[in-house]
């Protein structure tokens, strides 16, 4: 994927160049055809081991019923995470993908939190991809971005928001085993609190 990844990001560089190899550019897409064709082969036999058995199937279920997150996140979740038997928290696995916000301080001294820079930088990717796929599809998502960035808020701590949102939902439903509902309200527990008194 990063070798693709390269090839592209030349193939569009390239296009801006007064001068242009009319061969070379036929090789660059033979081989990015090609490392095409390869990824999608792997990712099938990936989803081939997850729906073999039945708890990573349901589990992948479960989280690609959030909208913003597809197989291969999931997927990733399932393998990084050891399907959630390593990794039992939301917290945990923010830490892990390092998208957890760390106190920054030191005796008087007191910065904003940071992220840290040592965490699974693949799984950090993936999240923040489904983090923008999220704020487009998902309502919830979206007036949230809308919301924080009108408070002058930057958009790389939006969206990291936003990943550490997502992992909470997906820790959230597999808990209860039941399919993500975007019409799903969450009651402010203040609330029904003084409904009962």
């Amino acid at each position: 994927m990063k070798n693709r990844k390269i090839l592209l990001t030349q193939g569009k560089d390239k296009g801006r160049l007064p001068f242009k190899s009319l061969r070379a550019h036929y090789i660059a897409t033979e081989v990015i055809a090609d490392l095409s064709e390869q990824i999608s082969s792997v990712e099938q036999e990936i989803q081939k081991i997850i729906n073999a058995n039945q708890e990573y199937a349901q589990n992948s279920e479960l989280i690609c019923s959030i909208k913003g997150i597809g197989p291969v996140t999931a997927n990733e979740l399932i393998i990084k995470t050891h399907n959630f038997t390593k990794i039992r928290t939301a917290r945990q696995a923010a830490s892990f993908a390092g998208i957890c916000p760390f106190p920054n301080s030191s005796g008087k001294m007191v910065k904003k939190h940071r992220i840290s820079s040592m965490g699974d930088r693949s799984l950090k990717t993936l999240l923040y991809l489904c983090s923008t796929s999220a704020i487009t599809y998902n309502k919830e998502m979206k007036n949230y971005y809308i919301r924080k960035k009108a408070e002058g808020k930057p958009s790389y701590l939006v969206l990291n928001n936003v990943a550490n949102k997502l992992l909470r939902i997906i820790y959230a439903i597999l808990e209860s085993g039941q399919k993500y509902d975007i019409n799903y309200l969450c009651l402010d527990p203040r609330i029904a609190d003084k409904k009962v008194a």
